[in-house]
């Protein structure tokens, strides 16, 4: 896997506002306070579980923004699979900066390694079919973009970063519409010619009047593998097919095996639980 790393530019608002959350208006009083400024020290973070990394480049600046001096040697880059006890990377400098910076930095390791682990459950549990996996706009707020890394460093893919993407048009706007085929029609007369068309279906009905508009992918929501099956037939190639709905590393081999293109998953940035890793003083 070629996983590209976020631009410094990218992730350097969000590190610097969550270390300024944590130092608020005095900054480290119980650091400051009992560390003296010249001690300096090396530390190593270490998984307590097995899993897959992710977010070591917010981690590694969240120590430089706080201490330039502090250096940081990785072992396991993002990306990377860890079992419990691995050292992931060795950290050292001034020993203030560590302390400073470690829940920071920790926070924002645990949280995305935990989305590339819980995505990496699912990308196995479907090896062997065409499928791929694929995150949702269901992210935490601000954290999009890292949220969204962390998902491909599991090996999953992204679909929107945001509705400035593509159209997708969802069961609600065919509602306002007043139907599949008004609201194709508005979507396409309204957006430009490289813009994709997506619309969501719950029936086959749905999905063959959509197939007749023409539209570039359909999301088959909340379908059973047998009316995934179906649909699979009936798209025939026109059209990207999407299976949403629920999908769990239990559910998602049946639902790959229909032979969709893509199986999106909300949970995977809204739900997943933190890695535990631990920064450990030598």
């Amino acid at each position: 896997m070629h996983l590209l790393p976020l631009s410094p530019i990218m992730i350097e608002p969000l590190v610097r506002n969550a270390l300024l959350e944590d130092l608020g208006r005095a900054g480290d009083l119980t650091t400051d306070a009992i560390v003296p400024v010249d001690r300096v020290a090396t530390t190593i973070l270490v998984a307590r579980q097995g899993g897959v990394v992710a977010g070591l480049d917010l981690a590694a600046l969240a120590f430089r923004l706080i201490e330039p001096r502090i250096e940081m040697t990785i072992h396991c880059p993002d990306g990377g699979e860890v079992v419990p006890g691995k050292t992931i990377a060795t950290i050292g400098g001034p020993a203030r900066g560590l302390l400073t910076a470690e829940r920071t930095a920790l926070n924002f390791l645990g949280h995305l390694s935990g989305i590339a682990t819980a995505t990496h459950s699912v990308v196995t549990a479907i090896r062997g079919h065409k499928a791929r996996i694929v995150c949702t706009r269901k992210t935490t707020p601000g954290l999009r973009t890292i949220e969204k890394y962390a998902v491909r460093a599991g090996g999953g893919a992204n679909h929107r970063f945001g509705l400035d993407d593509a159209v997708l048009i969802k069961d609600n706007h065919i509602a306002v519409a007043g139907g599949i085929a008004a609201a194709v029609e508005r979507a396409r007369a309204g957006v430009g010619h490289l813009v994709k068309i997506e619309v969501e279906v719950d029936t086959l009905d749905q999905l063959d009047e959509a197939l007749r508009l023409g539209v570039d992918a359909v999301l088959l929501d909340n379908m059973t593998p047998e009316q995934l099956r179906q649909a699979v037939t009936m798209v025939a190639g026109r059209a990207v097919t999407e299976a949403s709905g629920r999908i769990t590393p239990a559910t998602a081999p049946s639902v790959a095996a229909t032979g969709v293109d893509l199986i999106s998953i909300g949970w995977l940035t809204h739900s997943a639980p933190v890695l535990d890793i631990g920064l450990d003083f030598q």
